[in-house]
């Protein structure tokens, strides 16, 4: 009988773990989104929203301010000029939906405190009470200053103030009528930090410094520390998040088991594997669930290799909350050769931008679907032209994987590149325990 069970033991211990606690399913809201007509209203008349535990809002900027600190600021709507420093206020807080357009059906007036994405967001949380709304602060063109403003103690306090006086106690400087003191408080239930990358810049124009791998720790402790004192003094919980990438070089850069004692979890981007920067392919796939010896990138990246390194680097399993994307990666000009997988491009294929398109999009198309036995990655070949991404059953598998091996959850970016029955929304938060 004993030799009967021990086989299984590992993985009733990784279900139970898994199941433990309310499993986390999120997803990035983009500020920009509200540009191309996606409206929160549609995510809730789905019936998807109800399953979710968690939105980030993305993004929020930290800018050098004239007096040379480091903050998080509002009021600017300035488009990103390409040097990290831009900011959608009107987007965040002033822009008015009318009555169709907004969750509960209610228009804003000109003159109520708070209006735009941060409205709506406080609509649905309305309807929906147990659902956490997280700011997300930086991204990947808005991480310019992060190791600057890191940089020191004095500086690290500042910065952490001024985010939590900005975003959770929500003073919000006047916009076309909107925002004022406390306008957004009580809307925000956390922090997420995205700073691409601690010690390997995404972008050219960021900051970096060898320091930044203890100074991303301290940062990050310095949230938790001023986000439970107020906490405290409120009797609330604050959330304190990270994005993470699951590279190896962006893992090694910072210290994992040390700042993962001052955030709540980990949303883990396991995603963006592949994609056409690599002008020339070879065509590969972008977020898929485990690795096929026979891909041609010899680092072989896949979910399942991110994960297990995060966890060998110190971070707990619970806390890691994996991440799938809603959109595709492709590149044109690609060899016919095994549909395409695996072989020579010559260039990004047509999409929303450069080398991407959104699931919405793509399960439209009328091109045959292919769906690799080891990897569990779905991909599309027509025309020499090359898309891989999830769908529904691949994201299954992925639900099926972060219970298996007692995971904290999963994550999408981003929420309006779902198609219009938000499927994968859907997909994802068949979590059991998720709400």
């Amino acid at each position: 009988m004993k030799r009967r069970l021990l086989p299984v033991l590992p993985l009733l211990l990784a279900l139970h773990a898994a199941l433990a606690g309310a499993t986390e399913v999120g997803s990035y809201y983009t500020a920009w989104s509200a540009e191309d007509g996606f409206r929160l209203k549609q995510f809730d008349q789905s019936g998807a929203a109800a399953r979710f535990t968690y939105l980030n809002y993305s993004f929020g900027n930290v800018y050098k301010m004239d007096d040379g600190s480091f903050r998080c600021d509002s009021g600017r709507d300035v488009k990103e000029a390409g040097d990290g420093t831009g900011m959608r206020s009107t987007l965040d807080y002033a822009r008015r939906h009318s009555s169709a357009e907004s969750v509960d059906g209610s228009a804003d007036a000109a003159g109520q405190p708070l209006a735009g994405n941060f409205n709506q967001l406080r609509q649905l949380k309305q309807k929906h009470p147990k659902l956490k709304v997280m700011i997300a602060l930086g991204g990947y063109q808005w991480s310019r200053y992060f190791s600057d403003a890191s940089a020191t103690a004095a500086r690290r306090q500042t910065l952490v103030a001024s985010c939590i006086d900005t975003y959770i106690l929500g003073n919000l400087t006047p916009l076309d009528g909107h925002g004022g003191k406390g306008a957004a408080a009580g809307m925000f239930d956390g922090i997420d930090i995205d700073w691409e990358y601690p010690g390997v810049p995404l972008m050219a124009y960021n900051s970096v410094s060898p320091k930044d791998k203890r100074n991303f720790t301290l940062l990050l402790a310095e949230f938790r520390k001023q986000l439970d004192a107020l906490g405290k003094r409120q009797n609330k919980r604050y959330y304190l998040t990270a994005a993470l990438n699951s590279g190896q070089q962006t893992t090694d850069a910072t210290e994992p088991e040390r700042y993962a004692r001052s955030l709540d979890w980990v949303n883990l981007m396991t995603y963006d594997f592949h994609g056409a920067w690599n002008k020339q392919g070879p065509a590969d796939f972008h977020s898929n669930l485990f690795s096929d010896p026979a891909s041609p990138d010899p680092t072989h990246p896949s979910v399942d290799r991110g994960v297990t390194r995060m966890i060998k680097a110190g971070i707990p399993a619970h806390k890691i909350v994996i991440g799938v994307p809603f959109y595709a990666r492709g590149w044109s000009g690609v060899g016919a050769a095994n549909n395409g997988l695996y072989q020579s491009a010559t260039g990004p294929a047509t999409g929303f931008e450069e080398g991407a398109e959104r699931y919405s999009a793509i399960v439209k198309s009328a091109a045959p679907v292919f769906r690799h036995p080891v990897t569990r990655q779905l991909w599309t070949y027509q025309d020499n032209t090359f898309w891989s991404y999830d769908d529904p059953a691949a994201i299954a598998e992925k639900v099926a994987y972060l219970r298996q091996r007692g995971l904290g959850g999963i994550m999408s970016w981003s929420l309006d590149q779902d198609d219009a029955a938000f499927s994968l929304s859907k997909a994802m938060s068949a979590v059991p325990g998720a709400k």
